[in-house]
């Protein structure tokens, strides 16, 4: 029995040690997948405030520490997560929700400040593409097939290496990849890219989640389906006000 996904989180090895009596149901997903999402919006809207009263006083060290405490923080939590894979990962998921609820609220109002309107933008993007490719997998338009989800998966695993590189770059050197976080058309090009992978991406994390169910997988398996779809969300948010930086720009 084969639950596939081309999100890194839920590979093969990944679920062959999730264990449990109950069985996975899609509501149960969604009804964690909501509770997580709202940790993160809850989150990030402290945070934002938090922010913007840094901002108002020249305190830009604290909104430094929010976003990249909440960044590396995040990414810390997500690969404990993946790699002990907890029976009971609820704790983990919510500590994960909040740290990225703090990157995304610290984040935004940098960008608001440089872009103003661009948080409502960029969410509004968001639910956009989140609804559209909900309807699209619902009415079977694109299907997350073997070879579907393969080649995502590529390309996700092939876009975390250049974002991984670009900050071994930046952190290190005094170079960067080109074009990746220019503004012109073709670094716009090349984020419009990254964001129409993210978005397909949502297609195989659907088809993970009613595989599970169909195929009985374990009650636990819902938190890591609402985890995978977690990250994606969050991934297209970041895409989408990088995308609507650089077109304004």
């Amino acid at each position: 029995m084969r639950y596939t996904t081309s999100n890194p989180v839920m590979t093969q090895n990944f679920w062959s040690n999730i264990t449990g009596k109950d069985t996975m149901t899609v509501s149960g997903t969604i009804g964690k997948l909501t509770y997580l999402l709202g940790i993160v919006l809850f989150t990030a809207i402290i945070a934002a405030y938090v922010a913007l009263d840094a901002a108002k006083a020249g305190n830009t060290s604290v909104i430094s520490g929010m976003t990249w405490g909440g960044l590396f923080g995040g990414i810390i939590v997500c690969l404990i997560i993946v790699f002990m894979r907890p029976e009971n990962p609820a704790a983990l998921m919510t500590i994960y929700a909040v740290l990225e609820g703090m990157f995304i609220g610290a984040l935004s109002i940098l960008y608001e400040a440089a872009y103003g309107g661009i948080i409502l933008q960029a969410g509004f993007g968001t639910l956009f593409i989140c609804t559209a490719m909900l309807g699209i997998y619902s009415s079977r338009l694109i299907r997350a097939t073997p070879t579907f989800n393969k080649v995502i998966y590529s390309l996700t695993g092939s876009i975390m290496l250049l974002y991984l590189f670009s900050l071994v770059l930046w952190v290190f050197t005094p170079f960067n990849v080109p074009y990746l976080h220019s503004s012109g058309p073709i670094g716009i090009g090349i984020t419009l890219f990254i964001l129409t992978v993210a978005s397909l991406s949502l297609i195989t994390d659907f088809g993970f989640i009613e595989s599970g169910a169909r195929w009985n997988a374990p009650k636990n398996a819902e938190w890591y389906g609402a985890f995978g779809v977690l990250i994606t969300v969050i991934w297209i948010y970041i895409e989408m006000i990088r995308l609507l930086s650089k077109i304004r720009d």
